[in-house]
């Protein structure tokens, strides 16, 4: 008896398997674009007017962005990437996202940071060595005699550092007839002379990095400024220092500018308040001073003064200090 062949029908079967395949590969392309589930959507390029900021920007292909290097939290130079890290970075990428399109880490490519210290952020806006700047700057009257702001996109207020374990500060009169540091040309000292005109604070340096390192090794008893700055140096010397927790200034973080550039402050404005509500703000925090145990807030308000009533501004915060 012949049996039936089985010649032929293998390679059908192999056939259609190879063709079912490559059309289920197919179909996905009109669906899903091919990126993985959690993968972040690419911002479409943007068109901006001719004349603005934000179209030469896109034409010169590159931001410039001002922050400080020696912020744990905010704005830290990475020793092994040699990249800087933290909020006020993440800020400056959702910036510049906004303008150049693409993903983050694409707009990041777009971003030529610039070590800023306390004391060369006007100059440095006012002399176009940067566009912007993003670093733990805090928006006041008087500098918006020389600058103006976008945000604000965080609120911190001047608290104290000592040393873990040290019960004797307990608030800013407290540092009467103790050693304090602050950097140099900060009026967060004439803040702390204000409210504690007995203190001691001959020793200041150019960066908060230095004051830490002399409470460290015992020059000063304290060091002063902004709260969130100083979570970060507690972030990065676990079990060292502490936080006094008794907050005695509102201090307002904006993004500075040319002055007069209204354009390009209410397009900061818009992208601030854009990831406000996007959770790209959140999200950014959470990536960095969340890192320190720190819930993310409530995002403040965005103050849209114009330039004529800059000075006379309700929302912004009345210190001078230098941050």
């Amino acid at each position: 008896m012949n049996r039936p062949t089985t010649r032929g029908r293998w390679p059908l079967a192999a056939l259609l398997l190879i063709l079912a395949l490559i059309a289920g590969a197919c179909g996905g392309d009109d669906d899903e674009p091919t990126v993985g589930a959690n993968a972040e959507p690419p911002a479409t390029k943007p068109t901006f007017p001719q004349g603005t900021a934000m179209a030469a920007l896109q034409t010169k292909g590159k931001l410039t962005v001002g922050t400080k290097f020696d912020q744990p939290l905010f704005g830290l130079k990475n020793p092994v990437t040699n990249k800087v890290e933290g909020f006020d970075v993440e800020i400056a990428k959702i910036v510049a996202q906004a303008i150049f399109g693409g993903t983050l880490a694409e707009a990041e490519s777009k971003i030529e940071f610039v070590e800023t210290v306390s004391a060369n952020r006007e100059p440095f806006i006012q002399e176009g060595k940067v566009d912007m700047v993003v670093a733990t700057y805090t928006i006041n009257n008087a500098r918006k005699e020389r600058v103006d702001f976008a945000g604000p996109y965080y609120i911190a207020g001047q608290d104290i550092l000592v040393k873990s374990g040290d019960t004797s500060i307990k608030s800013v009169t407290d540092l009467n007839g103790k050693k304090v540091c602050s950097v140099t040309g900060s009026t967060s000292i004439n803040n702390v002379k204000e409210k504690a005109p007995q203190s001691d604070i001959s020793t200041s340096f150019g960066t908060y990095s230095l004051c830490v390192e002399a409470l460290a090794d015992g020059r000063v008893q304290a060091v002063t400024t902004d709260d969130i700055i100083l979570l970060g140096f507690i972030a990065d010397n676990p079990g060292k220092y502490q936080l006094v927790k008794a907050p005695f200034t509102t201090e307002n973080y904006g993004i500075g500018m040319k002055r007069g550039d209204d354009a390009f402050r209410t397009f900061i404005n818009d992208t601030l308040e854009k990831s406000y509500g996007n959770g790209a703000w959140k999200k950014a925090f959470e990536d960095t001073v969340g890192k320190s145990g720190q819930q993310a807030p409530q995002p403040p308000k965005v103050d849209r003064y114009t330039a004529g009533a800059a000075a006379g501004s309700s929302t912004t915060t009345t210190s001078t200090t230098v941050r």
